[in-house]
């Protein structure tokens, strides 16, 4: 399998330094700052667990269309949103939540298959293999 790269700079201190991201050869590009990880609001910059939410978003579909078209019930379409949740644990930073909300527009199947499905894909897609030291991995997942 291929090597997939990304690429982040911090310059300066954690307050008041600022940093950029780059995704592949430029696929994304961005800046992130203590601000837009920590801090509330809208700041227009991005942080690690936003690219980690997109990530995991990502596979997981890319996961539930190929087991549902294995299947034999290819999906017109699969839309994951992914919410990642970050606390203080004992001082330190930690993703202690992810909430996967899933719909598909899937022919020829019940809600009960497309449950039976989307587990299947969570609990395989690279990214939540990867990720299963996080506490606890919600999933919603609903027909269109």
């Amino acid at each position: 399998m291929a090597k997939r790269n990304g690429s982040a700079e911090w310059r300066g201190d954690l307050q008041s330094g600022s940093g950029s991201v780059r995704v592949g050869d430029g696929v994304f590009e961005g800046g992130f700052s203590a601000n837009s990880r920590f801090g509330e609001g809208d700041d227009p910059q991005t942080n690690p667990e936003q690219l980690i939410a997109a990530a995991h978003a990502a596979c997981f579909s890319m996961a539930l269309s190929n087991i549902l078209a294995t299947a034999g019930h290819a999906p017109d379409s699969v839309h994951t949103d992914a919410k990642v949740t970050l606390r203080f644990v004992d001082g330190a930073p930690t993703i202690t939540q992810i909430d996967l909300d899933t719909v598909g527009a899937v022919p020829g199947i019940d809600q009960a298959q497309f449950q039976s499905f989307a587990d299947q894909a969570k609990a395989g897609c690279p990214v939540s293999r990867a990720l299963a030291a996080v506490p606890e991995i919600t999933l919603s997942a609903k027909l269109a």
